[in-house]
């Protein structure tokens, strides 16, 4: 497919999601502790979602710790929760004052008190905020996410509120944990695997999909301006045909 013309200006997504992937191989190629890639990672992070936010992105999602994260050796997991706190504790203030919008989805009752109430806090304090939303899935995985919001809408079945024959598409997207925001547009994985490791399963189900050899820790603005430009130039079709699209974009365009 032909790039973008460098004329016209270049579509973004409206809801970039991120697998950050690499930190412990970083870690172990450097000479490091897995650790140390873990808080190397942070700073990655921190630049990307400036970046992101500079660039009137929307909404960003960042895949923080799985569902499956939990088997990991007990020394790791708990130094990725403390390093969780710390960085709350240490960055809300400035994304508060930046406008940001926190919000946190995941399995919370698995996580310790002391962290529930750092989350709660966080999105608190930034709800009201009009720019960019930050998400941050812990403890998530998205299998859990659709038997979570099928839980949901089986009890409102028994209550009697809703019949079975109720339920389509819409009523279930309401129940996750992404509801009321738009789905990804571009997924991000770094790290050099390809695959989605039961992210956003029901979100992404047409979201361009973009996978790079780059280790989280390496991770630059130069890295995400190639995977914006990857984005702009993919035809994004929901199931139509070219020709339906290139209509489509003629009409608009004629309005």
């Amino acid at each position: 497919m032909a790039a973008p013309d460098s004329n016209s200006p270049q579509p973004l997504p409206g809801h970039i999601a991120i697998i950050m992937d690499g930190n412990g191989r970083w870690a172990e190629a450097n000479g490091y502790p897995r650790h140390q890639g873990h808080r190397a990672g942070v700073k990655s992070t921190r630049a990307v979602v400036e970046a992101v936010a500079e660039k009137g992105i929307k909404a960003l999602t960042l895949f923080a710790f799985s569902s499956e994260n939990w088997s990991r050796p007990s020394e790791e997991v708990s130094s990725l929760m403390s390093l969780f706190f710390e960085v709350l504790q240490r960055e809300v203030d400035a994304l508060h004052e930046n406008g940001i919008q926190v919000r946190f989805v995941g399995a919370r009752n698995e996580l310790s008190n002391r962290l529930q109430k750092r989350l709660q806090a966080a999105e608190e304090l930034t709800a009201n905020n009009d720019g960019m939303q930050l998400v941050l899935a812990v403890a998530f995985g998205g299998r859990w996410d659709i038997v979570q919001a099928a839980c949901k809408l089986a009890k409102r079945v028994e209550a009697g509120q809703l019949t079975a024959g109720d339920i389509d598409e819409q009523l279930l997207a309401d129940e996750l944990s992404l509801a009321g925001m738009p789905a990804p547009d571009l997924l991000i994985r770094t790290g050099g695997e390809r695959r989605i490791s039961n992210f956003l399963l029901w979100d992404m189900a047409y979201s361009e999909l973009y996978f790079t050899d780059r280790l989280w820790p390496d991770f630059n603005s130069d890295d995400l301006d190639l995977a914006i430009n990857f984005f702009a130039g993919r035809e994004r079709r929901f199931g139509q045909t070219g020709d339906q699209v290139a209509g489509r974009t003629e009409a608009t365009a004629g309005d």
